[in-house]
């Protein structure tokens, strides 16, 4: 069997960089449950570095030691030894001191939405309660409503907040299936047996929750192939191997399918294993119409292989243009195919700008020169600064004075740069009745304004929806963001009007964001595919809480926007900046205080 062509490449045994992360949050959970200041938002942010680093911590160790973990944005020297440690041993002793001494499953106990540390600490401290089953049973039996700071409403929200993790158990959030995806392909390529290897399913159609990940490769040695990915770090189960397939189960909960297929049925074998199940039937009815058979290996007409080298031959055979994978769940695409109205879907590289960014002002990892400086590396033309404002204590945001000197700083960095354009922002958080938190006499000296919910998420959807039109009224709120406040797996989407919504940013000018957070993914498609029916401009952001989640518009947010049939024109962040700024409602009514 061949050796890799990378003479550096190896294979990943170490602890990957997403179970790193999950060890520094979990002790910035138990720091704050026992109340130390500082630390916990210092771990925080050293995690968002490590989720959205491109190359592995092992590998950034080995090359550089313990100096180049300290040198990562947000880590230092301390948390860089908290690194290294779990990266020599798999675990952090502090860490395993910290769950002996509150022996609580506090990462899955705070993923209950209303639930944090320090009410971890006091449902353990009161009533003993260690894990979601015990919670769940607590609650269930009305014993919490009678402890300080909770009541019968809080227990009943906890029980619809368990209730909610239970809807996706057995699904990995995209953004976690996009990382374990890409240390298999570390290990599958370390040893050079592959020559193409193309993941399918729903990891290529990018949906945001996926059910197993499978995996297409080509290759001249498919027995020692298989014996790779049956053997490869992370699999805790073997199912089913054989000479050109085989099926694990991975630690991280979810299923893994390689199949070894030859090169000239490639096409093939991506048209059978992306599409949800009803697209797929859909194309093979539409080859039995024909008289052909289509399966994994090609399209046949009788005993003879008439395409499936490429996906546009096997799409060709049943009459049909190449269909986008995120387009492939049966939801009209194969009619518009047919009919010649297939949108022309935005791409990678058509995204100029960054409409949503925080630094370390307030809760970024990185400085504000740090972050405008990747952002240019990386090809952005513009980017607007949206740290956080005053109604978010625990992200330190800026009151009105603070939020001013931001912007002086943003400006003066602007006239300094070269190639890239600054605007001062700022992310509002929406109040309960639909107001902002800052004074509109200062939002009108910003550039770009955006405005998110950030608490009150539980409210009737009428008031809610009402809450959102009034934010939007407001002729210094430029862009809504994350529109309905989901965090995937964690809180459910606040519970809004999306037609009366989307007509109120129709009406307003209101910008309506995609958030590429893979832990927001917000708009989700069907409401994105609404929007750009009714007409509503949309921007692709980031998000980004360090420089290395620059990346997120292009790794998730642009799949996204396709799989809710955006196009580039539907996207103002495609524009060049002048013309972006003057679609904006501020640059048609002058910024003023609304009535």
């Amino acid at each position: 069997m061949p050796k890799a062509k990378n003479g550096n490449a190896r294979r990943e045994n170490g602890p990957a960089n997403a179970e790193i992360a999950s060890m520094l949050r979990e002790m910035a959970l138990r720091l704050e449950m026992q109340e130390i200041p500082f630390k916990p938002q210092a771990f925080e942010k050293a995690a968002h570095t490590v989720d959205a680093l491109d190359e592995s911590l092992e590998k950034i160790h080995r090359e550089g030691g313990l100096k180049a973990l300290d040198a990562l944005p947000a880590v230092g020297a301390g948390i860089a030894k908290r690194i290294e440690e779990a990266l020599a041993t798999g675990r952090i002793g502090e860490l395993e001191d910290m769950r002996r001494e509150t022996p609580v499953d506090i990462v899955r106990l705070s993923a209950v939405e209303g639930l944090g540390p320090k009410s971890i600490r006091v449902l353990h401290d009161q009533l003993g309660i260690r894990t979601l089953d015990d919670l769940a049973r607590a609650a269930r039996a009305g014993a919490i409503r009678g402890l300080p700071g909770f009541g019968a409403k809080t227990e009943a929200k906890l029980i619809r907040g368990i209730e909610f993790l239970g809807v996706d158990a057995g699904r990995l959030p995209l953004g976690e299936a996009f990382a374990l995806a890409h240390r298999i392909e570390i290990n599958l390529r370390v040893e050079g047996a592959v020559r193409e290897l193309v993941f399918a399913g729903s990891l290529r159609r990018r949906k945001e929750t996926i059910g197993d990940i499978d995996i297409l490769a080509v290759t001249d040695h498919p027995v020692e192939l298989v014996e790779q990915f049956v053997s490869m770090p992370g699999v805790s189960a073997v199912y089913a191997r054989g000479v050109t397939k085989a099926l694990v189960r991975l630690s991280a909960g979810v299923d893994a399918d390689l199949r070894v297929v030859p090169r000239e049925s490639l096409g093939a074998a991506l048209v059978y294993f992306t599409g949800n199940k009803d697209h797929t039937v859909a194309i093979r009815r539409l080859a039995l119409e024909r008289g052909l058979k289509i399966n994994e290996y090609g399209v046949f007409r009788g005993k003879s292989r008439i395409a499936g080298e490429t996906e546009e031959s096997v799409y060709a055979a049943v009459g049909l243009p190449w269909i986008p994978p995120e387009l492939r769940e049966y939801r009209g695409e194969i009619e518009a195919a047919r009919e010649g109205r297939l949108p022309r879907l935005v791409e990678q590289g058509d995204l100029l700008g960054d409409l949503q960014i925080q630094t370390d002002w307030t809760d970024g990892a990185d400085s504000l020169e740090a972050i405008v400086e990747a952002a240019r590396r990386m090809g952005r033309k513009y980017i607007a600064i949206t740290d956080h404002t005053r109604d978010l204590p625990m992200a330190r945001g800026n009151d009105e004075e603070r939020l001013l000197l931001e912007a002086e700083a943003i400006r003066a960095l602007d006239r300094r740069m070269r190639g890239i354009r600054v605007l001062a922002g700022a992310e509002l958080n929406i109040r309960r009745d639909g107001s902002v938190d800052i004074a509109d006499e200062v939002l009108a000296k910003l550039d770009v304004v955006g405005a998110g919910i950030h608490s009150h998420f539980n409210l009737p959807r009428e008031e809610m929806t009402r809450r959102m039109i009034r934010a939007m009224e407001n002729p210094n709120v430029d862009i809504l963001f994350h529109p309905s406040a989901r965090h995937l797996g964690r809180r459910k989407a606040v519970d809004f009007d999306t037609e009366a919504v989307f007509a109120a940013a129709r009406r307003t000018g209101t910008v309506l964001e995609i958030d590429a957070q893979p832990g927001r993914l917000d708009l989700k498609d069907e409401h994105i595919r609404r929007a750009v029916e009714m007409g509503v401009k949309l921007v692709i952001s980031s998000d980004a809480h360090s420089a290395a989640e620059l990346r997120y518009p292009e790794i998730f947010g642009i799949g996204l926007a396709r799989r809710g049939w955006a196009e580039k024109k539907d996207i103002l962040n495609t524009l060049p900046v002048e013309k972006f700024l003057k679609r904006l409602k501020g640059s048609k009514t002058g910024r003023r205080a609304p009535a």
